[in-house]
């Protein structure tokens, strides 16, 4: 067995996952979340920067800042379609040292671009979108951790791996506010900017909130280079893996994780600015952290819940307590005759990204164990092993394309909340929308999996050939 390529790769054999595989593969996912957590950090920083822009000098108009903050949501979901299908054509290995290295370029242009306020907008834009290689990491980081781990884990090892690597927003809106203000490293990164915020100025160093990542980036990607493994059985080309688009599963999956991940990265971007607006009272910056750090914590430490209970049993539980989420926050800002209750709307946006973590385990859990059931109707007369290897690799390129889909969230989210305080004066229409919608993957999710006579309740039978 090579030191960086595994030939001989059997998560599913007990004797192998006990006695070598378990360590391995726990060695490569422990060193893919540190990896993914910057990945999230770099992607989400621009929405953090874009808000601090005019108070440096910046004559960005409103309509241009609004769509900085979207594009890298917009790039980081498009680039996780092509990074769906990288760790099969790169190697695992490879493609994470790759991916998180090019993070530096945007980090370091960050640094460089906010020093000097006649920076066009154009390299703004050009920042933004390059910001959205972190988002695509997810892709292929997900697909890349499904191939290491047997059945009975994967489920957790998934929701360790992504939840935190969302963790990476809640660090970086953390971490980004308090970096800015330090001089400490100013003969290397800078002068400080003048801030000037109601009339009070201060200094700012806001090139640090693309600097810091720096020293990181390169520390994880080397890491991967040198600890992380490419799996020989892993391999297939982008004709083989683009069956997906032919199987119907990955499209009911991609809406379901719309309706979990597309709402836990579309909340994390308009829960400060919807905050702000609704409750101009309260310094929404100073709690911002707090919602993505819920969503990490509940899809990083409740996977094996799905893995005992059935992911589909798990989701469906999940959409029900969205919906009654989102008639809290309705209720909380109005809705109903109410009077408006920062505190009920702060305690139903918690509870919303808590149900949004549990669903991304949730139905990451599901894609495996639907696409390994429906090989048999698919590969009727294929022996064991050709099923199991042909399911793992179209379960890593669902994984990675319902990702990209999903990631579409951070875009329409604010977009709908935008329009709706545009056209209404206040975020109801939006609710109302999402609730539908939430309703919409309820119904899907029991009609396809999680009822009785649904394909992981009472899957296809087949004659088993010899090996």
């Amino acid at each position: 067995m090579s030191r960086s390529i595994l030939t001989d790769w059997r998560p599913e054999d007990p004797e192998f996952w006990s006695t070598t595989g378990k360590a391995i593969a726990r060695r490569n996912l422990w060193i893919s979340v540190p990896n993914l957590l910057l990945a999230f950090s770099v992607w989400m920083v621009w929405s953090m920067v874009v808000a601090k822009l005019g108070l440096i000098g910046f004559q960005f108009t409103t309509d241009q800042l609004f769509w900085l903050t979207a594009l890298p949501a917009l790039s980081g979901a498009t680039l996780r379609i092509f990074y769906s299908f990288m760790v099969p054509i790169f190697g695992g290995r490879r493609w994470t040292a790759l991916s998180t290295l090019s993070l530096v370029v945007p980090a370091l242009g960050i640094g460089l671009a906010v020093q000097n306020p006649d920076t066009p907008y154009w390299v703004f834009v050009t920042l933004a979108l390059l910001c959205g290689l972190g988002g695509g990491n997810f892709a292929s980081s997900m697909s890349n951790m499904a191939f290491f781990f047997p059945k009975a884990e994967k489920g957790n090892a998934l929701a360790i791996n992504a939840g935190f690597g969302n963790l990476g927003v809640s660090v970086m809106q953390f971490l980004v506010p308090v970096v800015i203000t330090l001089g400490l490293f100013a003969p290397v990164v800078g002068a400080p900017q003048i801030a000037v915020d109601k009339g009070v100025e201060s200094q700012m160093w806001l090139q640090n909130a693309g600097f810091v990542w720096i020293p990181f980036l390169l520390a994880s990607a080397a890491a991967a280079w040198f600890g992380m493994n490419d799996l020989s059985s892993a391999k297939a080309s982008f004709a083989a893996q683009s069956v997906i688009f032919k199987r119907k599963h990955n499209w009911l999956m991609c809406w379901l994780y719309v309706g979990t991940f597309g709402s836990f990265i579309g909340f994390s971007a308009a829960f400060p600015l919807l905050t702000k607006t609704l409750f101009p009272e309260v310094n929404a910056l100073q709690f911002a952290f707090l919602g993505p750090l819920v969503g990490a914590a509940s899809r990083a430490l409740t996977g094996w819940v799905s893995d005992r209970w059935g992911g589909e049993n798990v989701t469906q539980i999940v959409f029900g307590a969205l919906m009654v989420g989102v008639l809290a926050v309705l209720y909380s800002v109005g809705g109903f005759g109410a009077e408006p209750s920062f505190i009920l709307f702060f305690a139903a946006f918690l509870w919303l990204f808590f149900w949004t973590g549990v669903g991304n385990a949730s139905t990451f859990q599901m894609i495996p164990a639907i696409v390994r059931i429906d090989m048999l109707r698919l590969m009727p007369m294929a022996t064991a092993a050709l099923r199991l290897k042909a399911s793992e690799m179209e379960a890593a390129a669902i994984i990675g394309f319902s990702s990209a889909v999903g990631a579409y969230g951070g875009f329409f989210i604010p977009m709908a909340f935008g329009d709706s305080m545009r056209a209404t004066g206040g975020p109801e229409t939006a609710l109302y929308a999402f609730l539908a919608f939430y309703l919409s993957c309820a119904i899907v999710n029991w009609v396809f999996y999680a009822r009785k006579r649904s394909i992981l309740h009472s899957p296809p039978t087949t004659n088993e050939p010899a090996a």
